[in-house]
């Protein structure tokens, strides 16, 4: 793949962006793409440094752990000249293996670590003044181009990868978010392999991780989605899960550890420990989701039902597919802007050692492939349809 290393970004010049609760928080301003851009950066970082964490016998919680604390690090260096700008976690670190679908970012104690042949799904996200970037990429534990995955797994990376570099196409101006629904279904049904029911790409906006305007991975029978043109100036996060089975999730054994304050939600709780968790949470995380464990858990636990019961947070559960199933998953943050779509988040991730038996041979989602990103009419580098695509990486 050609994509641009995020290395060439300019977010040297924090001091451009704006300070006026009037202005315009859309692409149209440059301050808003550089602060988008800055935010990437540290997010590329993380994920390329958690990937590095992945390796044998490497324990979950301590992985998880160290992404957050990259994570605030890394943003508390930047932005700087204006006092006041909120910044770091957008999405806390997750590694979810094999056929858990996502959210497993366990609690201090748990003892899970990582084994040979694991498929791994890291995801996580940075923020900057309330602009996001957010990112998932899979990886295989001990793979290599000498051993590389074959079989349902392999068929799922590639699929779940074209799907990818097919939304990234599709999601310019003039066109609708059924179309990428559509280019999806196409090519997991010609790899045999399934997206997971749920799974939404969001629109993303100042401060909400979960803008409405969705795109539909897969839409069931009797499902009506609401249809959308896309528009310059726009963000959105893409994310592509795809299941070696059926892609129904269903939640676990394990306890949920992620939640989000729902801000339009408001209610004045009766107990004094759930109004002490939930003042917390309004202080250090307003409007984006956290790990239940950068809190006192024992103090957490008793405010939090009351305020999970009431509709004051949003629950994301750890999820499944059915035993024997492995999930992988894709995930980007894109900006469309009118020179083109500039993916921000894990242009330069190593994609994982696979041969698939399966290719696309549809000719209209492979012209969809060979689309550049760039909105002028010069062709670049297309994404590859060879089911070796991924060796090479």
């Amino acid at each position: 793949m050609s994509h641009k290393h995020h290395d060439h970004i300019d977010c040297s010049s924090e001091d451009e962006h704006f300070d006026d609760e009037d202005v315009v928080e859309d692409l149209s301003e440059p301050a808003v793409v550089s602060t988008y851009q800055a935010a990437s950066v540290i997010t590329n970082k993380v994920l390329k440094h958690v990937i590095s964490l992945c390796t044998e016998g490497k324990n979950i919680l301590d992985i998880c752990t160290e992404g957050d604390k990259m994570i605030e690090d890394e943003s508390a260096k930047t932005f700087n000249k204006r006092k006041g700008i909120e910044k770091g976690l957008a999405f806390p670190t997750c590694i979810s293996v094999n056929n858990c679908v996502g959210h497993f970012s366990p609690l201090k104690g748990n003892t899970r670590t990582l084994a040979k042949g694991d498929v791994v799904k890291i995801d996580l996200g940075c923020q900057i003044d309330g602009f996001i970037a957010v990112g998932a990429h899979t990886i295989i534990i001990g793979s290599s181009a000498q051993e590389p995955m074959t079989g349902k797994t392999a068929d799922a990376i590639c699929a779940a990868h074209y799907a990818m570099e097919a939304a990234l196409r599709l999601i310019r101006p003039g066109n609708k978010n059924t179309d990428v629904t559509d280019a999806i279904t196409k090519i997991t049904n010609a790899y045999s392999v399934n997206p997971v029911q749920g799974i939404l790409s969001h629109e993303l906006k100042r401060f909400t991780i979960d803008g409405e305007k969705v795109i539909f991975a897969k839409v069931e029978p009797g499902q009506k989605a609401q249809t959308h043109e896309f528009q310059e100036n726009e963000v959105y996060c893409i994310d592509i899960v795809v299941s070696t089975g059926e892609g129904k999730a269903k939640e676990g054994n394990d306890t949920c550890t992620i939640y989000k304050r729902n801000v339009d939600q408001q209610y004045l709780l009766k107990l004094k420990s759930s109004r002490e968790f939930i003042s917390e949470v309004n202080k250090r995380y307003p409007a984006l989701p956290f790990p239940l464990r950068n809190f006192d858990e024992k103090k957490a636990r008793m405010g939090l039902s009351e305020c999970v019961n009431h509709g004051l947070l949003t629950t994301f559960p750890v999820l499944y597919d059915r035993p024997g199933t492995t999930v992988v998953q894709f995930k980007t943050t894109v900006l469309v802007l009118p020179s083109g779509n500039q993916k921000i988040v894990g242009s330069d991730l190593a994609l994982p050692f696979v041969r698939s038996e399966f290719s696309i041979q549809d000719p209209a989602v492979q012209e969809i492939l060979s689309r550049s990103l760039k909105a002028s009419k010069k062709k670049t580098t297309a994404a590859s349809t060879k089911p070796t695509a991924m060796d090479c990486n």
